[in-house]
């Protein structure tokens, strides 16, 4: 889902006078880049000096200079040389400096941002801003200044010393000023809309290739291959459409600038000839003076082509500003946890999710006291995820509190408050690497070869890792795709195994392991779970019978609770949940 575009947005000025900051983080070597192209436009300047001198030696036949004027020619070159290795060199080194200061500040900046805002983005179109985005951003912030400086200062040095020569003649030059500036303004609101409409539609690619790509197989075994072929040819017919009016834009108000240009030249030629000044200025300067007047058409063209890459640059930036704009997670809390009891109390909490205008959870009361295993079952849609989801400050109550150990969750710090629970869920996530660096994720790294055989052994991780080729140090590859669900799962619980955390959620943490695993993990769980608090979240009823209490939920909020034994003999929904699930297991 893209952001939408409104007219308070800020001007392009602002957002390029912002991207800049980050360019001026590496001046050095910006005053390093500065001095290469200016040697490099000076170089232009002396150029036409040179003819100046050259053609004046020649008419007045004054042939011994040709020494110096030919070391001149090798000096002119050397310098030109130099500058564009200091320029180009120095450019190009904030340009990759940019490049990567930007990458890790979306990247930090996306692992602080609320679940809220995961609802909003597609994980494609983020990844779009992290990759394309922001070479577009650096080619406004540095390859733009690149040309701006190289050529800007070309034309000042030209420009000046066609001054020098014959200031009337030169003020023609500042006639098409107005008139460049108008060309360029008319195709700078244009080109920055397309340059959003690129964007976006880059995004759009990402997003059709990567849901064909994760679901290729349920692609083929349905048939989809065709509409997710014109899917795709869709979007990026769309991309190449947006392109190429880009591409019509630019090459139509280049050559508008180019003609202005010429048309300056040829009016110069044309004065310049007459009889009353060509009698005031030497054969050298003249032909010098209608060099540089011709030699400034090149650099006032690549001026001007400028900026679409600018645009470009600003509608890029546009997008990351907006996302580094967004307020991360509330961590307003001062309150450090050491070592949690684990007692839970919800007092009337209601959620709603951010747009909708059901509540997702209404008036919940509950208590999980310390070592107390409580389960919620009930419907899919009932409201059991996102209560669990509400402990770890995934997202806040919009009514109510929750207090840990009697303090309301907003006490403490996230960070403490989190690594104080564990966590397994139905939607397993591992990482690139192997089992035991998934066992030992994050800050659980530092645990020892035998912790985490201990958690591996206890989760019957080993029952499968044993048979792999290098054990728990086997690599496993992207979120695991060379396991099976239960494995994956398996390895999830292990995790949380070795976290060893005074309060444990299992959502739906069995619901990929066949019956013979389950049976195995139930065995290891109500070892762990033992002096810790626990919700369990389960589908499967047979998986919850130990817990302490169970709550039934509906539409959000509890409607029965009780033992297994009590909520039998209620003959409520609990009840016929269980004879439901019995049923099918027994048919």
């Amino acid at each position: 889902m893209q952001s939408k575009r409104t007219s308070d947005q800020p001007t392009g000025w602002s957002v390029y006078r912002r991207l800049l900051a980050y360019v001026c983080g590496y001046w050095p070597m910006f005053i390093v880049a500065f001095a290469g192209f200016a040697l490099y436009a000076g170089t232009q300047t002396a150029a036409a000096k040179w003819l100046e001198h050259f053609i004046d030696a020649v008419e007045s036949g004054n042939l011994d200079q040709r020494g110096w004027l030919a070391l001149a020619i090798i000096l002119i070159f050397f310098v030109r040389g130099l500058g564009t290795l200091l320029g180009n060199y120095g450019f190009s080194y904030v340009a990759r400096a940019v490049v990567n200061r930007l990458r890790c500040q979306m990247f930090e900046h996306l692992l602080v941002l609320p679940c809220a805002f995961y609802q909003r983005h597609t994980s494609a179109e983020l990844l779009s801003r992290l990759t394309y985005n922001v070479e577009q951003v650096t080619g406004a912030a540095t390859d733009a200044l690149k040309t701006a400086v190289r050529e800007g200062l070309t034309v000042v040095g030209l420009f000046g010393y066609m001054l020098y020569l014959n200031w009337k003649l030169t003020l023609l030059f500042l006639l098409i000023a107005p008139l460049v500036g108008a060309v360029v303004g008319l195709t700078s609101k244009r080109l920055r809309r397309l340059s959003h409409g690129i964007q976006d539609s880059v995004g759009g690619i990402s997003s059709a290739a990567s849901e064909a790509i994760k679901g290729y197989q349920v692609v083929r075994i349905f048939g989809g291959a065709e509409a997710e072929r014109e899917r795709f040819h869709k979007v990026s017919e769309r991309n190449r459409k947006q392109y190429m009016k880009m591409v019509v834009t630019q090459s139509i108000s280049t050559p508008v600038v180019q003609m202005l240009v010429a048309a300056v030249v040829a009016l110069l030629t044309y004065i310049a000839m007459s009889p009353s000044l060509l009698a005031s200025m030497s054969t050298g300067e003249f032909i010098a003076f209608i060099s540089a007047a011709s030699l400034m058409a090149k650099p006032i063209r690549q001026l001007t082509e400028i900026n679409s890459t600018v645009q470009k640059g600003i509608a890029a930036a546009e997008s990351f500003f907006v996302l580094f704009d967004e307020q991360p997670e509330h961590n307003t809390g001062t309150r450090h946890l050491q070592q949690a009891r684990g007692h839970l109390q919800l007092q009337q909490v209601s959620f709603t999710y951010p747009g909708s205008d059901t509540a997702a959870l209404k008036s919940i009361d509950l208590e999980i006291r310390p070592g107390e295993t409580l389960a919620l079952v009930g419907r899919s849609g009932s409201g059991k995820s996102t209560l669990a989801s509400l402990l770890p400050r995934f997202y806040e109550p919009t009514q109510g509190q929750i207090l840990f150990d009697g303090h309301p969750l907003s006490d403490y710090t996230l960070s403490s408050l989190r690594s104080q629970i564990a966590l397994v869920n139905q939607h397993v996530v591992l990482f690139e690497g192997s089992i035991a660096e998934n066992i030992a994720y994050g800050a659980l790294a530092g645990a020892t070869p035998e912790q985490i055989q201990a958690a591996a052994d206890a989760a019957m991780v080993s029952e499968f890792a044993q048979r792999l080729p290098e054990g728990l140090n086997t690599i496993i590859g992207e979120n695991g795709l060379s396991l099976s669900g239960g494995q994956r799962q398996r390895i999830a619980i292990a995790r949380a195994l070795l976290k060893d955390a005074p309060l444990l959620i299992l959502d739906e943490a069995t619901s990929a392991l066949d019956t013979e695993s389950e049976r195995f993990i139930q065995t290891a769980l109500e070892r762990v779970i033992a002096n810790r608090s626990t919700l369990v979240i389960a589908h499967r009823l047979s998986t919850v019978e130990r817990a302490d209490r169970i709550l039934v939920m509906e539409q959000g909020e509890v409607v029965e609770q009780g033992s297994h034994k009590e909520l039998l003999e209620q003959n409520g929904s609990y009840a016929k949940l269980y004879r439901m699930q019995f049923n099918e297991e027994g048919a």
